[in-house]
């Protein structure tokens, strides 16, 4: 069956993203995240829209022992964020013509308003049908039911989708839910157009 339509995950795919400087600027404010991940729902509680940014900082500031201003705990929850190249953006135009294009993402508020501050908030305007994200949808990868809202939401067929993602365990997750896959070993590029052909979907 030929495919219709290409799901994209955004950080280390069409974003540039380093996650250990965010660690890193946390343990130079005085905590270590991976620790309160492990003991914590926080972070996920937060990606999956349970809690607003306001409490997400709070319960930082309340760690850190109120040892950070709000502003250096939101540049440092930020300092991830990399870079948006854009030919990326380019081959997303490029796949438009044939494809339909959707974005999803496990992310927050804070970090979807600095990204749209540094690049414009129109800047997917145009390149996808629909952007699902983990904090408005209420469901995070890899969890079944967040590839599950997808398909549903959008009216499209599993077997006739590809997903793209960095992480080996939202492969996975897409996979269960009958979902084609492509791992993303490294951010889009020409590599994934080849990918693409060996499919036989681009002639």
């Amino acid at each position: 069956m030929a495919i219709k339509n290409i799901i994209f995950d955004l950080g280390a795919v069409i974003l540039n993203l380093d996650q250990d400087k965010t660690l890193r600027a946390f343990k130079r404010l005085g905590i270590d995240l991976d620790e309160i991940n492990m003991s914590h729902s926080l972070f996920t509680d937060f990606e999956t829209g349970k809690i607003d940014a306001n409490y997400f900082i709070h319960s930082l500031h309340s760690f850190l022992k109120g040892n950070a201003s709000k502003e250096q705990i939101v540049l440092a929850w930020n300092a991830m964020l990399l870079d948006l190249p854009e030919h990326r953006l380019s081959i997303l135009k490029s796949l438009k013509n044939k494809y339909k294009l959707y974005l999803l993402s496990n992310t927050n508020t804070i970090h979807m308003e600095a990204i749209y501050q540094e690049h414009g908030q129109n800047i997917f305007e145009g390149l996808f049908e629909k952007i699902y994200l983990s904090h408005e949808i209420g469901y995070r990868k890899p969890n079944k039911n967040c590839y599950q809202f997808v398909l549903q939401d959008a009216n499209i067929v599993g077997s006739e989708t590809i997903f793209i993602d960095d992480n080996k365990g939202n492969i996975r997750g897409a996979e269960e839910a009958g979902i084609n896959t492509i791992w993303a070993k490294e951010p889009l590029d020409k590599w994934f157009l080849i990918e693409l052909k060996k499919t036989d979907v681009l002639k």
